[in-house]
C-alpha cells in the first residue's frame, strides 16, 4: 500500500529578505517536527524567499542554482523529505518562476510557470515555462502548479499520468473565493487529490493574502486546512488505495474527451 505524508507551510513571506524567510521558515519546521513523524514532502508557497517580486532585475537566482536551491536542499537532506517552492531564476533575458522539487540525496527536478499573470505584467519579466512535468514519489504521480496556472483546467487535465495536483501560490485575499472554488473544482474534475499552498500576509506591493492552503480529496473534500491570516503548517496522509478504489467504483475519467496541448 502506498502512502504519501505531505505537510504545506502557510508563510508570511519578507519582502526581499531571505535572510528572514530562511530563518522563520527553519523555525516553523523545526517546532513541526517536535510533534510529527517523519514526512515524504514539504511544500513551500509561490516564490518563498523573496515573494512575488518580478519586476525588479536583482530579484534571480543563478540558473544553476543560488542561495535557495542550497537552502533547500540542505533543508532536504536534514529533514529527509522532498522540498519544494518556487525560485525567481535567471533564463536569458528574463527569469523563471522555477517549482523546484529537491529530494533528500540532492537530485533537483524542476518545473517553470507556464501562466504568467497577465494582471501583473509578471510576462513582462519572467520567461513562460513550455514543459509539463510530474514528479514521483512513494507510487504517487504529482503534477507540479504555480499559482495562476490553476485558473486554466486543459493544462491540468489528467491524462491518467498523475494522483496529486499541487499548486503553490501568492493567491491574493481579494480573489480567495477563486482560488478555494477552482481547487475544489481540479479534484472533482481530475479525480486526484489537490493540495493548495498559499502565503499570508501583504507583501512589497501592498497586495494582501489571507491563505487557504488545505489538502482535498478526490471528491474535493477538505482532508486538512490552515487557519486564515495565520502562518502555520498543515499535514496529512494521502492513500493512493483509497483513491484507486474510488475511481474504479466512479470511473468518469473512461468517458473524457480526447485531445492534445499544442
Amino acid at each position: 500500500m502506498s502512502t504519501l505524508t505531505v505537510a504545506a507551510v502557510q508563510a508570511d513571506i519578507q519582502w526581499l529578505d531571505k535572510t528572514a524567510n530562511f530563518a522563520a521558515l527553519e523555525a516553523l519546521i523545526v517546532a513541526y517536527f517536535r510533534d510529527h513523524d517523519a514526512l515524504d514532502l514539504l511544500l513551500l508557497p509561490e516564490t518563498f524567499s523573496t515573494g512575488f517580486c518580478t519586476h525588479d532585475p536583482m530579484v534571480k537566482e543563478p540558473a544553476d542554482g543560488g542561495d535557495d536551491l542550497v537552502w533547500l536542499k540542505h533543508m532536504a537532506a536534514q529533514h529527509h523529505c522532498v522540498m519544494a517552492g518556487t525560485v525567481l531564476v535567471a533564463a536569458g533575458d528574463k527569469k523563471a518562476n522555477r517549482f523546484y522539487w529537491v529530494r533528500p540525496d540532492g537530485r533537483v527536478e524542476f518545473y517553470d510557470k507556464r501562466h504568467l499573470f497577465r494582471l501583473g505584467n509578471e510576462g513582462d519579466y519572467v520567461a513562460q515555462g513550455m514543459d509539463r512535468k510530474v514528479f514521483e514519489i512513494n507510487g504517487f504521480r504529482i503534477l507540479p502548479q504555480v499559482c495562476y496556472d490553476l485558473r486554466f483546467p486543459v493544462f491540468s487535465r489528467n491524462r491518467q499520468d498523475y494522483d496529486l495536483l499541487v499548486n503553490v501560490a501568492n493567491w491574493p485575499a481579494a480573489r480567495r473565493h477563486v482560488w478555494d472554488t477552482l481547487l475544489k473544482a481540479r479534484a472533482m474534475e481530475n479525480q486526484a487529490y489537490v493540495i493548495g499552498v498559499n502565503r499570508v500576509g501583504s507583501d512589497g506591493s501592498g497586495v494582501a493574502h489571507s491563505g487557504g492552503t488545505c489538502v482535498l480529496d478526490f471528491v474535493g473534500e477538505p482532508m486538512v486546512a490552515a487557519s486564515d491570516n495565520q502562518v502555520q503548517i498543515i499535514s496529512t496522509t494521502l492513500d493512493i488505495a483509497k483513491l484507486d478504489q474510488f475511481k474504479q467504483s466512479f470511473p468518469a475519467y473512461l468517458d473524457a474527451d480526447e485531445f492534445e496541448l499544442k
